[in-house]
């Protein structure tokens, strides 16, 4: 077999032609291939980025590929199916599924996708396998070959400088510097010595010349954080650099011309800084040439059990001691927290557990208290809209029932409809337009909440939750109730409410998938993956 440093595809031979279409396809598209027989074994030295299944999808032959492959290098399979094979069943193990009369390029395209994800997230330490953090990655693929700016948003924690170096590591700039600044950290005279240099004598304490980073930086990328701080007369000068490409060192007088990529990132609201004032609008405009930006934690909850292994494996290498990991029970404590400081915070946990818990499994006990939800105001922590990038406070109401705010985290999880909920519940508050009651609406046995799965006919924005606040109206065609009413009771767990919303929808959708997924708002994928770990399989069959 061949070998590459980068790795290769392997396909299959299941069906022979359309094997050789394959393999043809992706060499001209300068990917190393190598066709392999059903029962073959595909160890080799280099790894693996891709298998694809030409047929016979659900084989024994075909499964052990997939196995080999993914134990070996974790690498993800595409199938090829037929008329007599059921995509739907297989969007669980593999990532993708193509009918036997797509095009060859077709599925080259969609692998250079993945491939060239895999590959930055190997190089940058990216980790997220959810679909906002796909959108994010795909976005640097794409961002990665020109040389226009990049501006970053997202709160603090979520991994900007990660990105920003992912964009340097694929561009090809990669052989030269990348140099990452916070602009936060540095006064207003010292940031404009660093970044532009100075010349002897020009300040106290300037002994000597020196030459600052965009000068350090010619041909690389310049990376710099929180530039939502920076002073307006350095913005001034940066956006000379920006525009002209060049600039004058601190005190002097030539011309230094210097060709760098600019890199940008803020957890501020520049608009908003704009409008007060404080951040130049021309150089506004200038930075969010292309806008990445990153989702917070909360947002991607199913990337906490990955971003727990990968800390877990960088942790234990670091400081030579064992780890036995984390029980299922503290993972649903861990992906239930709100993680205002994000994945910085995620991270800092999970080194603390590795260090005061050597060799044996993290238990719920293990876990801090603040993140277990038992807050000294009285509980846990209200849930956040959608649209909310705000922390989340603890609640005030010493009444307020843990069984409702476990019933309304749901509810956020599953990106069910909040502003049609409170127009329900405004009416149920004014007696209703029958005139019913709340009393005769609500179940008045303690603890058991009914909540019945509702699908828009029309289309409407996610809104927010923030309870006495006026909200926006919007237009919303008829909402029909469809489906069974999921009845949450005290001691139901998070998996059991989530697994009876979506045998709810299964059943009215009458087992399709691709309609379940869009009455719960979530993608097919993440649907598969839910119905499998619940073992709904044969419900749905």
């Amino acid at each position: 077999m061949s070998t590459s440093a980068e790795g290769r595809v392997l396909v299959s031979t299941h069906n022979l032609q359309r094997a050789g279409e394959l393999k043809s396809a992706f060499e001209e598209a300068s990917y190393t291939v190598d066709l392999v027989t059903p029962d073959e074994d595909v160890s080799g030295d280099a790894p693996i980025e891709l298998l694809v299944i030409t047929g016979a999808a659900c084989s024994r032959s075909a499964v052990n590929l997939r196995e080999q492959a993914r134990n070996l290098s974790q690498a993800p399979s595409f199938a090829i199916v037929d008329d007599s094979e059921s995509a739907l069943h297989l969007g669980a193990d593999y990532l993708e599924v193509f009918s036997i009369d797509a095009r060859a390029d077709e599925v080259v395209f969609v692998a250079r996708s993945v491939i060239e994800r895999r590959r930055l997230q190997a190089l940058a330490g990216i980790v997220g396998e959810t679909d906002a953090m796909r959108e994010v990655l795909e976005r640097v693929v794409q961002f990665a070959p020109v040389s226009s700016t990049v501006l970053i948003t997202g709160e603090s924690g979520t991994g900007k400088e990660l990105v920003a170096r992912g964009i340097h590591h694929l561009s090809s700039r990669r052989h030269n510097p990348f140099i990452a600044v916070n602009v936060a950290a540095l006064s207003d005279t010292l940031l404009e010595s660093e970044l532009f240099g100075h010349e002897k004598g020009s300040f106290t304490g300037a002994i000597d010349s020196r030459r600052g980073l965009f000068e350090l930086a010619d041909r690389g990328t310049v990376f710099l954080d929180e530039i939502g701080d920076m002073p307006l007369a350095t913005q001034t000068k940066v956006l000379r650099v920006l525009e002209q490409r060049e600039f004058h060192r601190v005190g002097g007088e030539d011309v230094i011309r210097v060709d760098i990529r600019l890199v940008t990132a803020t957890n501020q609201d520049l608009k908003q800084l704009v409008a007060t004032g404080r951040f130049r609008k021309d150089l506004y405009y200038r930075l969010n040439v292309l806008h990445i930006e990153l989702p917070p934690l909360r947002r991607r909850r199913e990337d906490i059990p990955l971003l727990v292994e990968a800390f877990i494996a960088d942790a234990s290498r670091r400081h030579d001691r064992s780890f036995e990991g984390i029980s299922p029970e503290a993972m649903e404590i861990l992906q239930a927290h709100y993680w205002p400081g994000n994945i910085r915070e995620l991270q800092n946990l999970v080194e603390s557990m590795v260090v005061l818990a050597p060799g044996r499994e993290v238990l719920p006990k293990d876990i801090p208290s603040e993140v277990r939800g038992e807050t000294t105001a009285g509980g846990a922590l209200i849930p956040v809209g959608l649209g909310s990038a705000q922390a989340v406070e603890p609640s005030t109401d010493q009444g307020y029932r843990p069984e409702l705010e476990f019933v309304f985290r749901t509810l956020v999880d599953l990106r069910m409809d909040v502003d049609d909920l409170r127009q329900e519940f405004d009416s149920y508050r004014d007696g209703g337009p029958t005139g019913t009651s709340p009393a005769a609406s609500f179940p008045s046995e303690p603890g058991k909440v009914e909540i019945s799965v509702r699908q828009p006919v029309g289309t409407m924005q996610e809104g927010s939750w923030e309870t006495g606040e006026h909200v926006e109206s919007v237009e919303v065609e008829e909402v029909e109730e469809v489906g069974r009413p999921v009845v949450y009771r005290s001691g139901l767990t998070m998996e059991d409410m989530e697994r009876e919303v979506i045998v709810a929808a299964l059943e009215e959708v009458k087992g399709n998938r691709r309609k379940a997924a869009q009455v719960l708002a979530i993608g097919e994928r993440t649907l598969y993956r839910k119905i499998k770990k619940f073992g709904l399989e044969e419900e749905t069959d």
